[in-house]
Parts: C-alpha cells; structure tokens; sequence
C-alpha cells in the first residue's frame, strides 16, 4: 500500500502545469496592490483590490452587472452563431465550387484586409447605431476566420479517399457527410476557437462606439466618464471569464466531434 506522502507527491506531480499556471498570475496581484498603496495617485491607475471586490458586490447587488453582462453574451452568441454559419457556408462553397471560389475569393480576400472596426462608419450608415449594427460587426468577426478554415479543410481532399466515393457510388452529399466533413472538422473547430477572441474584442468596440443599449462596453463607458476606474476593471474581469467559459466551450466540442483523432487540433 503507498504511502500518504507518495500519494501527494504523485498529485503535485500530475498537477504540477497547473500550479505553475497561477504562479505569474498571483505574483501580478501582489504587485497590483503594492502598487495600490503607494499613493492616490496610483491607487487611482492600481485600483485596490478590496475596491475592486466592493464595486462587484455593488454591481451584483443592484442587478447592474447581471444587465449588462447578459445585454453582451446576447450580442457576442447571437453573432458568432450568424457568422460562423455564414462563414462555413461560403468557405463550403469556395471549395466545392472553382466558379465561385473565382468570383468570390479576390473579394473576400481585399475585405478581409480591412480592420473590421475600421467599416464602422459605414455599417452606422447600413444599420444605424443600434443593436443591429453590433450583431453585423460581431458577426463579421467570426465569419473570417470560419471562410478561411473551411476552405482549407475541405480543400484538404485525398485521392484515395475521392476514389473510395466512387468505389461506393456515393452521391456529392453523402461524400461530403461521409467523408469530406469529418476531415474538415478540425479545422472547422480550429476557427471557431480562434473566431471567439474576435468575438469578445468586436462585442466590446462595437459597445464602446455604438453607446446605446445595455452592454459591458457600454457599462465601462459610464464608468469612464464618471472615473469609476473600480467598475471598469470588474467589466473587463467580467469579459474575460466570458471569453474563457465560451472558450472551454469550444474546447469540449471539439473534444466531442473529434473523439476518432489521437490529437485534437484544437
């Protein structure tokens, strides 16, 4: 029977990556409020963490927080949801279609050059400056990344596996289901890991720039003018843990689709 203490050592040891993970980042806090402390001129840059810790219970308490962060999760799901069907859908097309890959690619790819909160004036023309114009901004920022993926998974396409769709008669659809697309997933997976940062970046420009609404962006616009430097360190707390748990998301998907590879991708 081991030992208690081969039991722990064989735990540090398992867990060892992790551990070091929150090393950086509590040193980060400790100099965060050393920092604090030096004066008020650096309490105002450093916000103390206590205060910190009181704006959130505020927030919390008042409802303010669970408004905004839902009026932020709405617009970031909704538009990447949009984008990313849209950009699977065109990629997919790209790649099975020379005619339309032709016309559409120079294109895209002369669009995709352009900072997307660069075309915001002209989307504020198109939609307005309400929700709309956020959901399109947002959506426009996964949409990229899922064109580009697509394509190049499915353009991925061996012979041999062409030449199995014809041993079996398989029609283009059921080549596509059978074989094309599960070779394509991770790289799906793979763009929509990499469309979720973008996500969060856009739902937050597009708040700060269009301030109408309910929002975190919009939330960390108030506090800004009101100098509540406390209120606009729990919003971008509050966008992290949603970008991370949206993230973790994508993660167990791709866990679940791609249980055949012996590596994930993603």
């Amino acid at each position: 029977m081991s030992s208690p203490f081969f039991s722990i050592q064989k735990y540090i040891r398992q867990h060892h990556i992790k551990l070091q993970g929150l090393v950086l980042p509590i040193l980060l806090l400790i100099l965060w409020q050393y920092n604090a402390g030096r004066g008020a001129s650096q309490a105002y840059a450093f916000v103390p963490l206590q205060s910190i810790y009181s704006a959130f219970i505020t927030l919390l308490t008042n409802g303010e927080l669970w408004l905004n962060t839902w009026g932020s999760l709405k617009k970031a799901a909704l538009g990447i949801i949009i984008g990313s069907f849209s950009g699977i859908l065109l990629g997919s097309l790209m790649a099975y279609s020379k005619v339309i890959h032709g016309f559409v690619s120079p294109l895209f790819n002369s669009i995709r050059q352009v900072p997307l909160l660069g075309l915001t004036p002209l989307i504020a023309l198109w939609f307005g400056n309400g929700e709309s114009a956020k959901v399109f901004i947002i959506a426009l920022a996964s949409f990229f990344p899922l064109v580009i993926n697509t394509f190049q998974g499915l353009s991925q396409n061996e012979h041999k596996y062409h030449e199995l769709a014809k041993i079996y008669q398989l029609s283009v659809w059921k080549e596509f289901q059978k074989i094309r697309l599960p070779q394509a997933q991770p790289y799906i997976l793979t763009g929509l890991n990499l469309a979720v940062p973008f996500t969060w970046i856009t739902t937050i420009a597009s708040e700060l720039l269009f301030n109408a609404g309910t929002g975190l962006g919009n939330l960390m616009m108030k506090a800004e003018v009101n100098a509540e430097m406390d209120i606009i360190l729990v919003c971008a707390i509050s966008v992290t843990l949603l970008g991370i748990l949206m993230t973790t998301f994508v993660h167990l998907l791709a866990k679940r689709q791609l249980k055949w590879r012996p590596q994930n991708l993603t």
